[in-house]
């Protein structure tokens, strides 16, 4: 369900406090707020928001023609993968660009004439929230601009040709007109960033030491129209490997990881699923994974590992829907309750649970507890936050069921009968 975002007034108030407003003519008039937030075929001369920052302030006013390049809104040299690489590279980098560049997004997204333009404006968008989030004080702001665009492809379209009727300015017309519809319905872009930023402003984005891929861009491209495998519904996911894997029960790369780790002697390796693996090598097996690809080139267990535990934690819904939290940590000490909770589950959840429970206990068995130093009540600890998602705020409340989500998942472990599971893809 979508939470009702900031109101108008709200976010014209904090476009008040905020916007580093911009002067125009000898006598510096100040532009007023909807002209700093209208499409704009000129160079700016300082950031659109207020900062202290010199380096940023450089920064932001180079980052402005990379997005009317990618935009199509001033010519360039650089292909379109290479423009929004340099963009994203730079924001990534510089934590004080990122709410600059998504600014600078939604004044080229607004009364923008160009069709083919607006679509890009969005899609770069959509790639940028790929890998780094808004600032939490921006946050709000953005949410809001992206909730007005979900059910809006008729005004949007209408809006575009009043604007064309409308006597339109030199500079304007100096631009070349494009008016096909090209590309997606804006909408589609819009629902997309939405559920993106969501998920963004809790993971934080892409993480490790190495500088954003082209091939990373790209992969962010097509995940708007085919959803990842990743931070997807499990309904989704099954859905996607209809076509290549129909008479899979379970989702493919829940089994492929699984099976990678203990193909890699993961049952023998000390601190499996406690131990990290390099997360640069885990961003680039998630790209594989994502293109239903594995790579023969794996040699330490810790990179499925810890890409499993990812595919877990990010799925939309956890393994174990909300509706069934309270009664997991009601019965987190009974046995027998436990195991009834598991059999009210929807199918497609239960037989996923049922799969994990049954690759834990590989684990927990003493002869592999004796090397990997992760008996039953590690292995709770470290996928309990996997399967089991605490609403409240409290963190009272976090932490007393932390301990109960650990003990529910004990109690699977050890009492829950998964030998149905083998065989089962």
């Amino acid at each position: 369900t979508l939470r009702k975002p900031i109101s108008q007034s709200s976010m014209a108030d904090w476009a008040s406090k905020n916007l580093n407003m911009h002067t125009q003519g000898i006598f510096r008039r100040r532009i007023s707020i909807s002209n700093m937030l209208s499409w704009n075929g000129g160079s700016i001369k300082k950031p659109m928001l207020i900062t202290s920052n010199r380096t940023i302030k450089k920064e932001a006013c180079e980052m402005f023609k990379l997005v009317q390049s990618y935009m199509g809104d001033r010519q360039t040299r650089m292909d379109r993968n290479h423009v929004a690489l340099v963009t994203v590279t730079k924001c990534w980098s510089m934590q004080g660009l990122r709410d600059e560049l998504y600014i600078q997004l939604i004044r080229q997204t607004t009364d923008n004439m160009c069709y083919r333009s607006l679509a890009w404006g969005w899609e770069l968008m959509a790639i940028s929230l790929a890998f780094f989030s808004p600032s939490p004080k921006f946050q709000s702001y953005l949410e809001g601009y992206i909730y007005r665009h979900l059910d809006n492809d008729e005004k949007i379209a209408q809006h575009i040709k009043d604007l064309k009727n409308k006597k339109i300015t030199k500079s304007r017309k100096k631009r070349k007109q494009n008016t096909e519809d090209e590309g997606l319905p804006i909408s589609t872009y819009a629902k997309y960033c939405y559920r993106k930023l969501q998920k963004v402003a809790v993971t934080g984005g892409k993480k490790g030491l190495r500088k954003p891929t082209v091939e990373e861009i790209m992969h962010a491209r097509n995940a708007i129209l085919t959803p990842s495998l990743f931070g997807s519904s499990l309904e989704e996911i099954m859905l996607r490997q209809q076509d290549m894997y129909p008479g899979n029960k379970l989702p493919w790369v829940q089994t492929q990881l699984s099976q990678q780790v203990l193909a890699l002697g993961g049952e023998q390796t000390e601190g499996i699923f406690r131990i990290p693996g390099d997360i640069d090598e885990v961003n680039a097996l998630k790209l594989q994974v994502d293109q239903w690809k594995i790579p023969n080139s794996l040699s330490d267990p810790n990179i499925p590992a810890s890409l499993l535990k990812l595919w877990y934690r990010e799925l939309e819904e956890p393994v174990i829907p909300q509706q069934f939290y309270k009664e997991c940590i009601s019965n987190y000490e009974n046995p027998d309750a436990a195991v009834a909770v598991v059999q009210l589950l929807p199918e497609l959840n239960r037989l996923v649970l049922c799969y994990l429970i049954h690759f834990l206990q590989i684990f927990a068995q003493p002869s592999n507890v004796g090397r990997t130093k992760m008996d039953v009540n590690n292995l709770a600890m470290v996928m309990a936050p996997n399967c089991l998602r605490c609403q409240s705020d409290d963190p009272r409340i976090i932490f007393e069921n932390t301990r109960k989500e650990m003990s529910f998942l004990r109690m699977l472990i050890v009492h829950l009968d998964t030998s149905f599971i083998k065989g089962l893809v």
